[in-house]
């Protein structure tokens, strides 16, 4: 990527050094995942991509609260696919998770949830996705229903923005009989964003994993999403949310999942948001500090 240089315009990817032994407030890592997708899908090359997205991106913000200056931030690389072995990957990102603060795992597809909330021992889920992933089986369609048959109570589950005509009655039938508090797409226009996350905290309760399926947005922002459909919510929304997960003291871990680098719009839209949800999640956390 060749871009100007310009000493007083400090790009948003230099501040997430490598980690030191000393830990860090935030710890970007990667988790290349693809080979259980439901769809074909190239995410495992997301990570990557959106380290480089955040090249475009500066550190001004417009909330007087954020000064990423008081954050030690870092980056831990990739961990081992949990496509060949999810135990390992599941110990390589406890071992993170005990150095460091909060946990910004990049996917990967949404299968990447499961060895996060594991990894970071969470005890609280908050989704932000258009489809239950309650589905049988082992792929990115499964991962809450294995968190909770691992031991998650459905009762710390709250799933936001879960679209219309894209889940089976039956997979929504399992959510309530599994107790998990579903908050609707439609629930959300007009809603107060703060008012939503502040309850979907309440009921997640502590050690709460985030995870952040950009194929909640509308589809034309997230072109590389393949499950994305017309009607999602909106990029600021998304960021909006990403800030207070960051902000929220309770949250330990997030995830940015279910993103195909290899069918970005020529702008390169998808990675460029998500990069941005790195950013409003790390400048949520120095609202905290």
């Amino acid at each position: 990527m060749n871009l100007p240089h310009d000493p007083l315009w400090p790009r948003a990817a230099s501040i997430f050094s490598q980690p030191t032994e000393q830990g860090s407030d935030l710890t970007l890592v990667g988790v290349p995942a693809n080979q259980t997708s439901i769809s074909p899908t190239s995410a495992h090359l997301t990570p990557a991509a959106i380290r480089q997205a955040l090249l475009r991106y500066s550190l001004a913000h417009s909330d007087s609260k954020v000064d990423l200056s008081r954050l030690k931030l870092s980056d831990s690389g990739d961990v081992s696919s949990p496509d060949k072995d999810e135990q390992k990957t599941i110990t390589e990102l406890a071992a993170i998770a005990q150095k460091h603060g909060l946990l910004v795992a990049l996917g990967g597809d949404n299968s990447i949830t499961y060895s996060v909330a594991k990894g970071v021992a969470a005890t609280g889920l908050i989704t932000c996705d258009a489809h239950y992933d309650l589905r049988d089986g082992v792929s990115n369609g499964s991962p809450v229903r294995r968190l909770i048959e691992s031991g998650l109570a459905g009762k710390n589950v709250v799933q936001i923005g879960i679209a219309d005509f894209s889940n089976s009655p039956q997979y929504a039938e399992r959510a309530r009989e599994l107790g998990i508090t579903v908050i609707h797409r439609s629930e959300l226009r007009g809603a107060s964003l703060e008012q939503v996350w502040k309850r979907a905290v309440e009921i997640a309760g502590s050690r709460i994993h985030v995870d952040f399926d950009m194929d909640i947005c509308d589809r034309s922002v997230v072109p590389a999403c393949p499950a994305a459909a017309p009607g999602g919510i909106s990029a600021d929304e998304i960021r909006q949310f990403a800030f207070l997960a960051g902000a929220s003291k309770e949250v330990v871990s997030v995830d940015i999942t279910e993103i195909d680098a290899a069918k970005d719009s020529s702008d390169e839209r998808t990675m460029r948001l998500a990069a941005l949800v790195v950013l409003e999640v790390t400048a949520g956390l120095s609202t905290r500090i």
